[in-house]
């Protein structure tokens, strides 16, 4: 008897819902299983359902992970992920409604688009830890090429090259991962389209539910709108950023000194040698931070007493500056120019226009030569032709042959030592207006420099066991109490190198304005918003300060808590004022 013929076909697939065809045709693991794939379900079903599932519950929980991530680090926490993010139930609802292709080249560009978001949070959170602000989608990207440098000159190129390769590999996985997971998630919500729709309404009344209440979790409202209020917002700042080179010229128009003639400039400082100098990340921190405030104030205490004895008084007020954590140039464009320079592009135009600054209303009388020392700079700079410098001393035109303190190319009692020798200390010379950075207290903060004795500087080659002994930046930077410990250190060793310069060189007719040009970064502001920097003059003839008596300024180098508050770019104007023929 024979039996029914015998089928040289394997058994067909046990049922499993990754295998069936949904409305919109055949799924894309249906249409798979004419491969060798079909024979690996078919041996181990359990597995095959099993990581289907997985792989499902992993795409959702990375799309939540995605849509909840915050934008600063100090949001960062547990309590973060747990909302209910509107946008991925709309998403969702929409991703049901769509047929077959639509629907995958939606969740293809949504997936692209979660994750072009999600690399802006990334580039939100390294802004707020040392900008204290969101990262500017059209005037920041040439930071990112300064964070490079950074990275190079204080923890060395193998950091650098580790930095930039780990930023292109989180690009890259970013965008794979939220595309893959939400094709992912769609093609499964295709194939269970009943229970995907329930579920989705079950989460939208959810949401209208914590919303209509106010529901919140750890001062956060339950019901996130979080993504859509970021993409407002950056669509609000490129928008500003676009229009902002408009504004900006409409500001650089405007200079109430343009028209002085040279004879009615500067009248109150004939004579007089005047020396701009910007102590970096010298900010309100370091002064009344009870952590600083002790060891700084007896530095300033000090070198008030060591100044008055040697003829000298100061008057000490605040500025605000542009910027936070970083950013010195605007800062100082800012205080030499009268415009508020806060970010690149203005200060891209500022350098590419006309604008008088402070050095060219000095140069303009004729009475001064006028002098950068910018220890900081490493390449051709030709901003110094804008700011109408006469001459210029970058890192390799003082003499050094020491070794770098991490960032910092020169240290600060080198660098005043070197513009008493190529300028200050000449015999015969004209006043010189000059601008000087001092660099040593710019982070990361270690290793640092200390005071030597001034007769025995030489070349610099000195500071070579100094730098050796000094700490690892590396180690300091593991903990934010040795972090701000060093910051505070840096500023008494700028400060003391400033004061040791004025008490061995300054005379009579040597007037000194030094202030610092942001406050330092996050971390060791502790939190606080304030941009205020202290800013004091120095000098020797009694007149100079009968000039400013009417600004309220603090007696001494120590501005008082109550002392008055200016935009850093007010100085300009008032200083014009103050000595020009009507001060």
């Amino acid at each position: 008897m024979e039996g029914p013929p015998v089928s040289h076909l394997p058994p067909p697939l046990p049922p499993d819902t990754e295998g069936l065809p949904d409305a919109d045709g055949p799924s894309a693991a249906a249409r798979a299983a004419s491969g060798g794939g079909r024979w690996s379900r078919a041996r181990w079903p359990r597995v095959a359902r099993g990581v289907a599932v997985a792989t499902t519950v992993v795409a959702a929980v990375l799309l939540l992970a995605a849509l909840s991530l915050p934008n600063r680090l100090d949001l960062l926490t547990p309590k973060a992920f747990l909302r209910l993010p509107a946008e991925g139930i709309v998403l969702a609802a929409v991703l049901l409604v769509l047929p077959g292709r639509a629907r995958r080249v939606a969740a293809a560009v949504a997936g692209t688009g979660l994750g072009v978001l999600t690399l802006v949070k990334c580039l939100d959170m390294g802004s707020y830890s040392v900008l204290e602000r969101p990262f500017d989608l059209v005037l920041d990207w040439i930071l990112l090429d300064d964070a490079a440098d950074y990275l190079r000159e204080s923890f060395g190129r193998a950091s650098e090259v580790l930095a930039v390769a780990g930023a292109l590999l989180l690009v890259a996985a970013v965008l794979a991962v939220t595309t893959f997971a939400t094709v992912r998630l769609a093609d499964r919500m295709a194939r269970r389209r009943p229970p995907a729709g329930r579920t989705t309404l079950v989460l939208a009344v959810a949401w209208v539910t914590c919303a209509t209440f106010g529901l919140q979790l750890g001062g956060a409202p339950v019901a996130s709108t979080l993504d859509a209020q970021l993409v407002d917002e950056r669509v609000r700042a490129v928008r500003a950023g676009l229009a902002d080179a408009r504004v900006f010229r409409a500001e650089s128009a405007v200079d109430a000194f343009a028209k002085t003639p040279p004879d009615r400039l500067l009248t109150g400082l004939r004579g007089k040698d005047v020396l701009f100098t910007f102590v970096e990340s010298y900010g309100r921190t370091a002064i009344e931070d009870p952590a600083m405030a002790q060891q700084v104030g007896a530095v300033l205490k000090e070198g008030s007493a060591s100044l008055r004895a040697a003829g000298f008084d100061a008057r000490s007020g605040w500025l605000r500056s542009p910027v936070l954590g970083a950013g010195s140039w605007m800062c100082h464009a800012t205080l030499l120019s009268g415009l508020w320079i806060d970010n690149q592009q203005r200060y891209r135009n500022l350098v590419s226009g006309d604008r008088m600054t402070l050095n060219k209303y000095f140069r303009k009388t004729g009475a001064w030569r006028t002098v950068g020392v910018v220890p900081g700079v490493r390449r051709a700079w030709p901003e110094a032709g804008f700011f109408g410098l006469d001459r210029s001393y970058d890192s390799t035109h003082l003499g050094y042959h020491g070794p770098y303190f991490s960032w910092t190319p020169v240290p600060d009692q080198f660098t005043l030592e070197a513009f008493d020798h190529l300028e200050f200390g000449r015999r015969n010379r004209r006043p010189l207006m000059a601008e000087i950075v001092l660099a040593s207290s710019h982070q990361p903060w270690a290793p640092l420099p200390r005071m030597i004795g001034w007769n025995g500087l030489g070349d610099g080659s000195v500071f070579g066991p100094i730098q050796k002994a000094g700490k690892d930046p590396a180690e300091v930077w593991k903990d934010t109490e040795r972090i701000r410990a060093e910051y505070r250190a840096s500023i008494e060793y700028s400060l003391r190198s400033l004061f040791g310069f004025m008490r061995r060189y300054a005379d009579a007719n040597t007037v000194l304005v030094f202030l610092g040009d942001h406050q330092p970064r996050p971390e060791v502001v502790a939190g606080s918003p304030r941009r205020d920097v202290p800013v004091t003059i120095v000098a020797h003839d009694p007149k100079v300060l009968d000039r400013v008596a009417g600004w309220g300024w603090t007696p001494g180098l120590k501005p008082a808590g109550d002392a008055p508050i200016w935009a850093m770019n007010q100085f300009r104007d008032r200083f014009l004022t103050a000595f020009g023929p009507r001060g």
